[in-house]
């Protein structure tokens, strides 16, 4: 049975079965539900907060999910809702910055089969029951886990059907054993010609003014890339420039936000922005000057110096991002499937979830995949 309540100003609740479903309009008052739960490095109130505060043009639709019987909270789902080509979509607050999504799982939350299933179904049901007329739930990057936890959400769309996946380097205790297993990239040779410049040092930011002064070089490198390139690049725009500050204000001092550079007297050569959730690091942007001191790969070197600084910290885990660049398998780097799913929750929705299936069902024969990519005139990707 479905029914709909208000518990307060914002809130809305629905349920089926034994799990209940409140959506709240505020990822601050949301957050404080279940501040200490299961949780990826994306799901950190330092990320999601700067996020909602930033991208405010779309609205925060945050759903509480919890048990019937005892009341107890057993996830959120930090997502938005907006409108695109007249369809209202809900999806996660990602709009491109995140490399996973995924709710965050209470502590004590008991997930098995059925009960992942019924929280599926429940979500679903309650944003159809919602006023607002919902056309899809697009779920997009989800990890089959949660710091260990399965992932209830994943049992709404196929396995590893998301166009990305992460890339993740594991490396034990001994960080010489790594280091000689990519040797042919020639790490130490890069460190000997960079120390050759007057002054050359790496350095991790420890302070938000020191972070912004990276991240400020940060944009000017990575802009004159794609304009070179010719391609579009907005991360420095005033919604992007604002969030990643925000992140690097709150999480630098504590190395949540982890901003790093190769230094020398002739100025910064290379920038690092990443993120630390426990022993795992997401490498997020790179940028270095270019040609001019090509001769060391600063983009790699600066990557490598920051992975051995985290990991004599106890990092294990290095995530080099979704995308499939040659240098992250160069790196060592093992691909990790995402999961999408898109479900349709009016008749107007219906033609953008089959698209949505159709998608991911090719992107299990690439070769088709690219036949079609280029029948639409995308090219492939």
């Amino acid at each position: 049975m479905t029914f709909l309540s208000v518990e307060q100003p914002d809130g809305l609740v629905s349920s089926t079965s034994a799990i209940a479903v409140d959506f709240m309009r505020d990822w601050r008052q949301a957050a404080s539900r279940l501040s200490a739960g299961h949780r990826t490095a994306f799901q950190h109130d330092y990320w999601l907060g700067a996020w909602y505060e930033a991208f405010g043009d779309v609205a925060p639709l945050i759903a509480v999910i919890s048990d019937v019987a005892t009341g107890k909270n057993i996830a959120v789902v930090p997502m938005i809702s907006h409108v695109r080509r007249g369809i209202r979509i809900v999806e996660f607050a990602d709009l491109g910055v995140s490399d996973n999504n995924a709710p965050i799982l209470a502590l004590d939350a008991a997930l098995d089969a059925a009960t992942m299933d019924a929280i599926g179904k429940a979500l679903v049901e309650a944003l159809r029951a919602l006023p607002d007329d919902f056309d899809l739930l697009r779920l997009k990057k989800m990890p089959a886990q949660v710091a260990g936890k399965p992932n209830p959400l994943v049992s709404l769309g196929r396995a590893g059907s998301c166009s990305v996946n992460g890339n993740l380097v594991l490396i034990g205790d001994d960080y010489e054993d790594y280091r000689a297993s990519i040797r042919r990239l020639q790490m130490p040779r890069c460190w000997r010609v960079f120390s050759r410049l007057g002054n050359a040092r790496f350095e991790i930011a420890t302070d938000a003014g020191r972070a912004r002064e990276f991240i400020d070089v940060m944009d000017q490198q990575q802009a004159e890339r794609m304009r070179q390139l010719g391609s579009p690049f907005v991360l420095n725009d005033d919604v992007h420039a604002r969030f990643y500050r925000e992140v690097a204000r709150q999480g630098v001092a504590e190395g949540y936000a982890v901003i790093s550079a190769l230094l020398c007297d002739q100025g910064i050569a290379a920038t690092a922005l990443g993120i630390r959730y426990g022993a795992t690091y997401f490498l997020l942007r790179i940028s270095h000057s270019g040609k001019t001191w090509a001769n060391f790969s600063p983009g790699l070197l600066v990557t490598e110096r920051t992975m051995a600084a985290l990991h004599a910290e106890g990092v294990r885990r290095f995530d080099l991002s979704v995308g499939n660049q040659d240098y992250k398998r160069r790196l060592g780097a093992e691909r990790v499937p995402l999961t999408d799913a898109s479900v349709a929750l009016s008749w107007r929705g219906l033609p953008f979830a089959w698209r949505d299936h159709a998608a991911q069902g090719l992107r299990r024969h690439p070769r088709l995949a690219a036949l079609a990519a280029r029948a639409m005139g995308k090219g492939a990707r």
